[in-house]
């Protein structure tokens, strides 16, 4: 019952924990004490060396860990065209009391749907270059670029119609998507975590307050992702990952996903989900009865935002839980969510890190064989 191409049996999201020697370059080239090159060269020895890590614990999907990165989105949508960041108020706020990310923000500065080089190709190949595994690129969907912000990103001068900017970010992300399988990519994630935050009655109602519908912006989403992977080569994958927020260890919303899963597993064209399930915030298993035949479900029963390791028995036992609903040949398991979704990273060690994957493999050979 092994897995020959993604998502694999044993897998993850993506991001990783970055490591000291990384964390130090990075606050030396922001002091101007190191150039941009000399940067690259710790980046590129970094990620050489996590590459290996991942092999030797037997994942067959390999990232680079988003080590160069600040944050899982803002890197890659910034550097569309057109599109820029810019330092204003967060408009969602996480649950801790403790720090919230940096205050940057999105907006549209001209028409979408051209297509400039992208440096994340560039990314991609060195990742592909120096593994035998399949290496794997994670970018955030495109509902990342609407549902923090709304009409506060996209001028009316540019687009009166908020249908003509869907349709042209989607075209965007086409161009996107179809650059890195030229470049080689075989399985490409998108990170929507907003059809996860639409299950959250309290951002339904963040949504509603500003004067869009929630109930609208599933069917939205679900043709910006349709769009964004409408001219793929047939033997690439596109997954996409949900959860409901991941800084240093704390979340922003909370509901299981009733309110989107007709929707999520019918209507959007991926063909692999990694699912946020480490918690009750995320409810049951009972919408995976609409996942049908030819689709993957990665459990993401194994947190990432604490250390602590879990219950092998018990993971055993919810995904004979999950099995319930979806026949277990299309079942894998992952973490929840990424390590580090920003460069500074959740709240556990990499030793803790690692232990967490190595017993993901484990289970995973001992579940599927």
């Amino acid at each position: 019952m092994q897995r020959n191409r993604p998502p694999f049996r044993a897998d993850h999201v993506g991001s990783l924990l970055r490591p000291a020697a990384l964390k130090e370059a990075r606050e030396k080239f922001s002091r101007d004490e190191i150039t941009a090159q000399a940067l690259k060269e710790v980046e590129d020895r970094e990620i050489e060396g996590l590459i290996r890590k991942q092999e030797a614990i037997g994942l067959h999907s390999v990232t680079d860990g988003e080590f160069r990165r600040v944050s899982w989105n803002y890197d890659f949508l910034e550097r569309l065209d057109n599109v820029e960041s810019y330092v204003g108020e967060r408009k969602i706020k996480f649950a801790s009391s403790g720090p919230q990310p940096r205050p940057i923000l999105l907006r549209v500065i001209g028409k979408l749907g051209g297509y400039k080089p992208h440096p994340m190709i560039e990314h991609f190949k060195f990742l592909q270059a120096h593994t035998k595994q399949t290496a794997k690129v994670t970018i955030p969907s495109p509902s990342s670029l609407h549902f923090r912000y709304g009409r506060d990103a996209v001028p009316e001068s540019i687009y009166p119609s908020m249908n003509d900017f869907y349709r042209d970010l989607g075209q965007s992300y086409r161009k996107a998507v179809r650059a890195f399988a030229d470049a080689g990519c075989r399985y490409l994630q998108l990170d929507e975590v907003n059809l996860a935050y639409l299950c959250d009655p309290s951002l339904r109602g963040h949504i509603a307050a500003r004067g869009e519908d929630p109930a609208a912006l599933p069917d939205i989403y679900a043709g910006m992702i349709n769009a964004a992977m409408s001219d793929i080569p047939p033997d690439m994958t596109i997954a996409m990952h949900l959860c409901r927020g991941n800084f240093r260890s704390s979340f922003a919303a909370s509901g299981g996903y009733e309110p989107v899963a007709e929707v999520l597993f019918n209507a959007i064209n991926v063909h692999g989900y990694f699912m946020e399930y480490d918690t009750d915030r995320a409810g049951g298993f009972e919408p995976l009865r609409f996942v049908p035949k030819g689709k993957t479900v990665v459990l993401g029963l194994v947190t990432s935002k604490t250390g602590a390791l879990e219950s092998r028995d018990e993971i055993k036992r919810r995904i004979e839980q999950a099995a319930k609903y979806v026949p277990l040949d299309q079942l894998c398991l992952s973490p929840q969510c990424g390590f580090a979704s920003t460069e500074e990273g959740n709240v556990l060690t990499e030793d803790e890190q690692w232990a967490k994957l190595r017993m993901i493999v484990e289970i995973a050979d001992e579940v599927w064989g």
